[in-house]
């Protein structure tokens, strides 16, 4: 054999040995005992989870979402009955009320519109904070009065002086009030001409009655004689007359009861002479606190009878109905500034202007008029001013409901029933801060407020005074040791 065959052979072996040993080493480190395998599955030693403290502005807000609405939404409904003319029962009202020309949803009613007619009748808009709740008349005196009366002289229909009596003065004013508008004012009714007439014809005859019972008595308090020559007794013998005294005391009697019937014919007379006129019934006028107002909603129709609900009226302001958890109302007070934000990205500026009950109870009953009306969120800590409105000394959750005004609707000018975004900035830095999510916050028994800093892999604690908070964070300062932007600070395990 030759010596190159031989050193092939050698080479060859040696390679066969070479491979045998890697590949017994490659298959021993992939050979695992079971407390080897158990080992490489169990999981690294917890460590704390860490965040770094940061340093910026925070501002914190109360969010919620709210729907604009127009402000001082009233049920409309009318006092009493209108008048029909020369056909009314007595009092100058009609039986029934029929809608003749029903309202208009949108309307913009000013003091002295016709709001509607009813049986062919106006009824009219007037400002005053005193409800309509009967017909006024002459004889009628009070506060409702007054307030015609001052209406009256606005229109530019002067009812004489301010007295708060209904005299010719106002029944005069009346009637031209009423015919600068194309109609006539209730005018006594047939009844009332009727009632009149049986009145005085009472007292004529309580007149007469006691003309007759005067003569038969000759004009004075005694008795005649058939001859006239005897008065109240026997000439002859100068003794009383019986029978002539008894019929003086009769005719006392008649003549005093004629006199008491006349009298009362005549207060009856007079009585009802002093209501006797021009009368406003109580269903042709509506008092509002204020005026011009907005027919925002009408239930009824031509033809519908007027009694009930008629619709709703509401000022011509806007306003955002919006409800918050009980917890974020009580951060919020009357006249925060608020940000209205629409969802295609109008804005306008709006004033918590109610919370609570007050924002609920905005809605009275106008019939002639109520009473005079001339999300998501931050918290913060510390004292906050007085005390909000509309939450519970408890701190409640319950949803709370709030109300903010538009002073200038601007680009909400359109957006009635539109849903918006509601930001309430409650609180702001005074610039950059150092600033740790809620979750490094602790508090010891002590009641010391800390963070646990991590600083070279070892924990030590921090004691901080908190500020605002907001979206999740909380304005930190150090009280003991150092605190700085960058550190890391311990939020869970």
């Amino acid at each position: 054999m030759s010596r190159l065959s031989s050193r092939r052979q050698l080479g060859a072996l040696v390679g066969a040995v070479v491979l045998v040993g890697a590949g017994g080493w490659i298959a021993g480190t992939q050979v695992r005992s079971p407390a080897d395998a158990a080992a490489a599955h169990t999981a690294p030693k917890a460590g704390p989870v860490t965040v770094a403290v940061q340093r910026q502005s925070l501002t914190a807000t109360v969010v919620a979402s709210g729907s604009v609405e127009f402000a001082s939404p009233r049920p409309l409904a009318l006092a009493g009955a209108v008048g029909t003319g020369a056909a009314a029962s007595a009092g100058g009202e009609g039986a029934e009320q029929r809608i003749t020309k029903a309202p208009v949803a949108g309307t913009k009613v000013k003091e002295g519109d016709v709001l509607m007619t009813v049986n062919g009748r106006p009824v009219f808009a007037l400002s005053g904070s005193v409800p309509m709740y009967r017909a006024l008349g002459p004889g009628a005196s009070g506060d409702d009065v007054k307030q015609l009366q001052r209406a009256l002289r606005r229109l530019g229909f002067d009812p004489g002086s301010i007295s708060g009596n209904y005299r010719q003065g106002t029944a005069a004013a009346v009637t031209s009030w009423y015919t600068s508008k194309g109609y006539e004012a209730q005018k006594p009714s047939a009844d009332d001409e009727q009632q009149l007439g049986q009145l005085q014809q009472a007292v004529s005859a309580a007149q007469q009655t006691l003309l007759t019972t005067n003569s038969a008595s000759g004009g004075s308090g005694g008795t005649e004689t058939g001859t006239g020559t005897e008065t109240g007794a026997n000439a002859s013998t100068g003794s009383p007359n019986p029978q002539s005294s008894t019929d003086a005391q009769i005719h006392q009697l008649q003549l005093e009861s004629a006199r008491k019937s006349l009298n009362m014919a005549n207060a009856a007379l007079s009585t009802f002479q002093a209501s006797y006129g021009t009368k406003v019934p109580a269903g042709e006028v509506v008092f509002f606190p204020k005026l011009p107002v907005r027919l925002n909603k009408v239930t009824v129709k031509t033809g519908d009878t007027a009694s009930g609900p008629i619709g709703t009226v509401t000022s011509s302001d806007l306003e955002v109905q919006a409800v918050v958890p009980g917890a974020d109302a009580e951060l919020l007070r009357k006249g925060m500034a608020v940000e209205l934000t629409t969802t295609d990205g109008k804005k306008a500026a709006g004033t918590v202007s109610a919370l609570g009950a007050d924002a609920a109870s905005s809605t009275t009953t106008a019939t002639g008029s109520g009473e005079e009306g001339e999300g998501s969120a931050g918290t913060t800590s510390g004292d906050t001013g007085d005390e909000a409105a509309g939450t519970s000394a408890s701190g409640s959750s319950a949803p709370v409901q709030l109300r903010i005004s538009v002073p200038d609707s601007g680009e909400l000018a359109d957006e009635a029933e539109a849903a918006v975004k509601v930001t309430i900035k409650i609180g702001a830095s005074d610039g950059k801060v150092l600033v740790v999510p809620l979750a490094a916050i602790r508090t010891s028994s002590d009641g010391k407020v800390r963070v646990q800093v991590e600083r070279g892999g070892r924990l030590s604690d921090v004691h901080v005074t908190v500020g605002l908070s907001a979206a999740g964070l909380v304005e930190v300062k150090a009280t003991s040791g150092t605190l700085e932007q960058g550190d890391k600070v311990v939020v869970g395990e």
